[in-house]
């Protein structure tokens, strides 16, 4: 173990996952290279589905996977702890120690020696220093926080139906900051929230006390993908009864309040900000590794950091160039798994002493969820270029299809079929929302 080659990945993500899944299968398996996967927590969730696990429709103890028996089943390691800063020199990766809930240490510091380090630590939301936002607003970066937030909703539609029923003063106004995909469908699921608790006894309170608002700094609702997706998508919410806000930004959040910029104030008893990303802030302060405005790590095409040959960064966390293109890859889940691959070939490569792989974006297209109501989005012709837009039934299989490719990433073919037919007997046999 001690004369093999160490790939170090920092970062449990969707992209991160994979790649350790991939390179423990070819690599770690046949004893060609030592793989070590770190990572601050000890589940893995699809980040695309927390919004999901927040309002209740998805069950993440059923969704999520254990890092320590995924790695002993793929033949990679697994360390948990934050990483905390990275000696480049002795190559090293240096995490924090990891304490228990009362503070008391249970690991120290380690350090961790790489001769490949791959970066893959995803984003955060971006309050963009906005007053108020750390405050007085809920996030949904990582599943600690949407459990949180499911239970601070069950909550909420639970006093306030105490509150109706005993002929008091209960709206619950709900305000969502930010209409990206992950705001717009978090809007759906909560607007399905509203209508599927009164059948579980809560029916003194009607959806149309709830009132979610969306609001959305662009002129547009989902304003990086195409206007047709943006109309429709805006049509639907209407239509579910869920006011939209654009051209609106927010200065200012107070616990009851948004305060917009024109000075107009909104009642909001749960804000959930939803608007833009960011790297995680640790990325800027660590020396020998250039990175841009927000925190992400820059790297070539090849994936390779701009300073160090041995430090690759892909997914949210990484500013990557494309040839005839003056942006950089956007931070999207289709994004990182297609930098996965890539990178899969590339660290295979370099231990044959070849060059790495080049990588190319190729945009397939977006989907846009609203819950149990519909689906829309655009596909992208292989051949053509051209987008084609869905809608419906087709729009919500292909939709459901972006987390079986996932799984099947993970898992393999059989094992995907297996958690699919697992799926279905469960949401046969319980509440369609997670009650607790």
């Amino acid at each position: 173990m001690e004369n093999l080659h160490h790939i170090v990945v920092v970062g449990g993500g969707a992209g991160g996952l994979e790649l350790v899944t991939r390179l423990g299968n070819k690599l770690g398996k046949k004893g060609k290279a030592r793989i070590t996967l770190v990572d601050s927590g000890l589940t893995h969730v699809w980040k695309p589905l927390l919004h999901e696990v927040a309002s209740g429709s998805l069950d993440a103890n059923a969704n999520e996977i254990n890092y320590r028996a995924h790695a002993s089943k793929h033949h990679y390691e697994f360390q948990l702890g934050c990483m905390a800063d990275l000696d480049q020199i002795g190559r090293n990766v240096v995490i924090a120690p990891f304490l228990d809930e009362a503070g008391n240490e249970v690991v120290p510091e380690r350090h961790i020696h790489y001769d490949t380090l791959v970066m893959a630590v995803g984003s955060n939301a971006n309050d963009f220093g906005t007053p108020g936002a750390q405050e007085h607003c809920i996030f949904l970066d990582s599943l600690p926080q949407a459990r949180r937030f499911h239970n601070q909703l069950l909550n909420a539609f639970l006093r306030k139906n105490h509150q109706a029923d005993c002929d008091t003063s209960h709206e619950l106004p709900i305000t969502i900051i930010g209409a990206g995909a992950t705001g717009v469908e978090l809007a759906a699921e909560l607007r399905l929230a509203s209508r599927e608790l009164p059948v579980y006894g809560m029916n003194h309170l009607r959806p149309s006390d709830v009132s979610i608002t969306v609001i959305e700094a662009a002129r547009r609702i989902l304003p990086a993908l195409p206007e047709r997706i943006s109309a429709a998508a805006t049509a639907e919410l209407e239509h579910q009864n869920v006011s939209v806000l654009t051209g609106q930004p927010v200065s200012k959040i107070t616990d009851s309040t948004v305060i917009m910029k024109d000075g107009t104030e909104l009642a909001s008893e749960m804000t959930i900000w939803a608007a833009g990303i960011k790297a995680p802030e640790f990325l800027s302060k660590l020396e020998g590794l250039e990175t841009n405005g927000g925190n992400q790590i820059r790297v070539r095409q090849t994936l390779q950091s701009t300073t160090d040959d041995q430090i690759f960064a892909f997914g949210d966390c990484a500013e990557c160039p494309q040839p005839n293109s003056e942006l950089p890859v956007p931070p999207r889940a289709q994004s990182a798994h297609q930098q996965a691959d890539t990178l899969f070939k590339s660290l295979c490569n370099r231990l044959e002493g070849r060059e790495p792989v080049p990588f190319i974006y190729k945009d397939h297209g977006s989907l846009i969820n609203f819950s149990r109501y519909t689906t829309v989005g655009n596909l992208m012709g292989n051949l053509s270029g051209r987008s084609m837009y869905i809608e419906g039934r087709v729009a919500r299989i292909f939709y459901t299809s972006l987390y079986r490719m996932h799984q099947v990433a993970l898992h393999g073919v059989l094992r995907t079929g297996i958690i699919w037919l697992m799926d279905r007997v469960s949401r046969a046999m319980h509440p369609k929302l997670k009650l607790h």
